[in-house]
């Protein structure tokens, strides 16, 4: 609502005066105060020479996807690590990814980050061991599907169990978390002065002689059986304070023909307090309709199939790209965007945001509820020309041949 300034209101009471004094005859308006047709002195009539539509921004598209699986290779003897940060994909503020791959018998050693770190297990089995800051300590073994979160700061190792190698995508709530910090045990024992770490560790002089003299990352290992003792070596904290959620296996947010959605959010993750998980299959030419998230950006990874998927950008800028088996994309918080399934079956997308709950806006919310003369006036047509608008479901599927 409008507020006059004290120099707008002096002005006005002035000329209130000046005029009955004077006679009949009334001062003219106060330019910006309420009911002059004008707003800060620029008249608001329509102008003489209107524009019919805004113009298009020209240029370059945004350039929003990249492949995770070609990314740069960090290994060591027991795996790799690949990752996309805002290095190599700029529009990426908010959140980046990472693809770990474990041998059988590999283990990535005792680390943390100045981040938090979500992770999907795309295939494979491991354990995975974490110190909480108040003393708490989980071992809990993951399988293909299952999702684990650790807040900033958590020490946390993997080491893969069984023969199969363990593939596991990875997602940090900063764009560029290995250059902001990851810290490695090995690392910074091997640069500790001898007397201090004895001190500190209770080590004896010959022992510290065996210690690594720089990181060891991934370090090759015996393979661990899934029926052995030390697969069994267990320490698994409720729900509530787990670091472990079984995503694959969690019951549908929402299921139709169109494909399934699960959601992991701080409600059904509760750990998960700065990274939600949404687990998203498409059937063969369903879609995920135009949506946004209003305070999440959103990193999306292809496990699966082939997606289409189109973003409309800030600045009016408009992207689209065809994504395969190990090409991420990223979403900006409020920009627009839809994912369609090219494959002929079903096709598989991770998606990850950059906070604890999920929530969208639908673009056919917004048509099939807004009035229908207002729809007129934006569209320019009569109201009875208003396309019929029905509700869609959040993934729709392939239209009928009669559809």
């Amino acid at each position: 609502m409008f507020k006059p300034n004290r120099r707008q209101i002096v002005g006005g009471l002035a000329a209130a005066a000046g005029g009955l004094a004077a006679g009949p005859s009334f001062a003219a308006p106060v330019p910006g105060a309420v009911g002059d047709g004008h707003a800060a002195g620029y008249d608001v009539a329509p102008s003489g020479n209107p524009l019919s539509l805004i113009p298009r921004r020209a240029g370059d598209a945004l350039t929003f996807t990249a492949s995770l699986d070609r990314a740069p290779l960090k290994a060591t003897s027991g795996g790799w690590a690949r990752e996309i940060t805002t290095r190599s994909l700029p529009i990426a503020t908010d959140l980046a990814a990472a693809h770990l791959f474990l041998n059988p018998g590999g283990a990535r050693e005792m680390h943390w980050h100045n981040s938090a770190e979500w992770a999907y297990i795309l295939a494979g089995q491991c354990q995975v061991s974490v110190l909480d800051p108040d003393g708490g300590f989980e071992v809990a073994n993951y399988a293909a599907g299952d999702l684990w979160y650790f807040p900033r700061g958590h020490p946390h190792a993997i080491q893969s169990l069984g023969t199969d190698p363990l593939n596991a995508l990875l997602i940090f709530d900063d764009g560029l978390y290995s250059e902001h910090g990851t810290f490695g045990v090995s690392d910074w024992m091997s640069r500790i002065a001898p007397d201090l770490l004895a001190q500190s560790t209770g080590m004896r002089a010959g022992e510290m002689d065996a210690m690594p003299k720089g990181e060891t990352y991934i370090m090759q290992g015996e393979v661990i059986a899934l029926d052995s003792k030390q697969a069994a070596y267990l320490r698994v904290a409720p729900p509530e304070q787990s670091h472990r959620f079984r995503l694959a296996a969690a019951t549908p947010t929402m299921s139709g023909p169109g494909g399934t959605m699960r959601v992991a959010s701080a409600r059904e993750f509760p750990l998960s307090q700065t990274l939600t998980g949404v687990l998203m299959a498409l059937a063969a030419g369903a879609v995920q309709p135009p949506h946004w998230h209003t305070r999440s950006s959103e990193m999306l990874y292809v496990s699966q199939g082939r997606i289409r998927m189109t973003m409309f950008g800030a600045d009016k800028r408009m992207a689209q790209a065809d994504l395969v088996p190990g090409d991420v994309a990223y979403v900006p918080a409020n920009c627009a965007h839809s994912l369609q399934n090219l494959a002929a079956g079903t096709s598989e997308v991770v998606g990850t945001l950059s906070g604890g709950s999920y929530e969208d806006v639908q673009l056919s919310d917004w048509l099939t509820r807004a009035p229908p003369h207002l729809l007129a006036n934006n569209m320019g047509v009569d109201e009875a020309a208003v396309p019929h608008f029905t509700p869609v479901e959040r993934l729709v599927a392939r239209a009928s041949r009669g559809g």
